[in-house]
């Protein structure tokens, strides 16, 4: 059976030859002679030395590079977590590289019988292979020798090249001694590429990701996987002439894929929360860009020591009604995004004023095992003190030149407390989203608390 094998090898060569010349080309009569079975047998095991079975090679790093190409078997490589050529384990493609132009001979090592190679065969002194070459059995078994080095080492030692890479590693204490560097000379896993481009092509071009890839587009359910690769770039190697570098380059048309390696881009959370923080106030609130303007705007006008007079406590009310506004619109994001409850994660916001996460997370009251949560809620105290945080944080940003304290103090948290269309606004609106009442039964109202706040500072 090999020997019909081979025959048909050497006749279908034969053929693609003949067909690009004129009947009457004296090339002819010479490609015939060379394509008898026995003399193109002898010849390619001549041409056999030019040519190596690698794992790992130098030409992907630079084409005129010239140096120690690799054969490892994956299985004999040592396991490591991160992704490698020994992943691939005894199903992988070995390469071969060398001279373009005895290419030809691996394509005719690799044919098979009965899913068996040619080159396996003869490793395995398979008679029939052997038969097969030759008539006769020295000649035979010297025919085998030559096929059969392809997959050695060659002869001559481990070689780099000024075209290569070469990287010198520290494997001593002292810098400074040479002798504690060893020279690392990388080579391209071209087997452990092969694989990536196989599974690469699948993604892209397969039928069953197709049939996946338009589910998705149509928002249907599917039963297969979908695979995508993002951001994917191509590496052509050998440019119209990928057999120059490797068989298994030249079997891609030179395109070797390149998975993306770029860094994650940060994207921020539209909605960030007090972690770790013990008031909204110390990071989230000042880090709004309109509360910056805003209280940097108010820091300037009360700096230039304006007129007391109407003109003026309007214009300061303008600014505080602004930060009010943002005020507002923080606790209304926060409370609009985040799922009931999530001020219970104490990791994260057990630092957190239990005023603020009565104010913050409202929902919480509505969970079964937070009754305690939702009565102190219903009792109206924290109100006040959220009126009084925001109180102490606008002066603290006010201070320095600006003389600020207990006046403005009351100012600030009147202001929070009995504007009609923020705070107590929104304060109305959870109440109704609740049901809960609206009278505060045996409470005093926001004003009375204001009032009380006055007289004891």
């Amino acid at each position: 059976m090999w020997k019909e094998a081979i025959e048909a090898f050497i006749s279908e060569r034969l053929h693609a030859k003949l067909e690009k010349l004129k009947d009457d080309d004296p090339k002819r009569h010479e490609l015939l002679a060379q394509h008898q079975p026995s003399v193109w047998i002898e010849d390619a095991a001549r041409r056999a030395a030019q040519i190596q079975v690698v794992t790992h090679c130098l030409k992907p790093i630079h084409p005129d590079a010239r140096g120690t190409n690799l054969y490892v078997e994956p299985v004999h490589l040592p396991p490591l977590d991160e992704l490698g050529t020994h992943a691939l384990g005894e199903d992988f493609a070995s390469d071969v590289v060398g001279n373009a132009a005895a290419l030809d001979v691996y394509k005719f090592l690799k044919l098979e019988v009965n899913g068996r190679s040619l080159l396996t065969a003869l490793l395995a002194q398979d008679l029939d292979a052997l038969a097969a070459l030759h008539t006769d059995p020295a000649r035979a078994q010297a025919l085998r020798e030559a096929f059969v080095s392809l997959t050695q080492p060659r002869a001559e030692g481990p070689s780099s090249h000024a075209l290569a890479k070469q990287l010198y590693w520290l494997t001593g204490d002292d810098a400074c001694a040479d002798g504690d560097y060893i020279l690392l000379a990388p080579l391209y896993a071209t087997s452990l590429a092969h694989a990536v481009y196989a599974q690469v092509q699948e993604a892209r071009f397969g039928e069953a990701n197709k049939a996946a890839r338009q589910a998705k587009k149509e928002r249907k359910a599917h039963d297969g996987v979908y695979r995508d690769h993002p951001r994917l770039a191509v590496q052509k190697m050998g440019g119209t002439k990928p057999q120059n570098i490797s068989q298994l380059n030249s079997e891609r048309r030179g395109v070797n894929y390149l998975l993306s390696s770029l860094p994650p881009k940060w994207m921020p959370s539209t909605q960030r929360l007090p972690v770790q923080a013990e008031s909204v106030f110390d990071r989230l609130f000042i880090a709004r860009p309109e509360v910056r303007r805003t209280v940097s705007a108010l820091r300037q006008f009360l700096e230039s020591d304006p007129e007391p007079n109407l003109a003026t406590r309007q214009r300061r009310e303008a600014f505080v009604d602004t930060l009010l506004d943002e005020l507002v619109s923080m606790a209304a994001e926060i409370q609009q995004s985040q799922p009931a409850g999530w001020t219970r994660d104490h990791e994260r916001f057990e630092a957190l004023g239990v005023d603020e996460k009565l104010w913050l997370d409202p929902l919480r009251t509505e969970l079964p095992e937070e009754t305690d949560f939702a009565r102190q809620w219903l009792q109206m105290d924290w109100p006040a003190e959220i009126g009084r945080r925001f109180a102490h944080w606008l002066n603290d940003q006010l201070r320095g030149r600006l003389q600020v304290g207990d006046v403005e103090f009351r100012e600030w948290k009147k202001l929070l407390l009995t504007e009609e269309d923020g705070f107590k606004q929104q304060l109305r609106e959870l109440r109704d989203k609740l049901n809960a009442p609206q009278y505060i039964p045996s409470r005093k109202t926001s004003a009375e608390l204001v009032a009380e706040e006055e007289t004891d500072t």
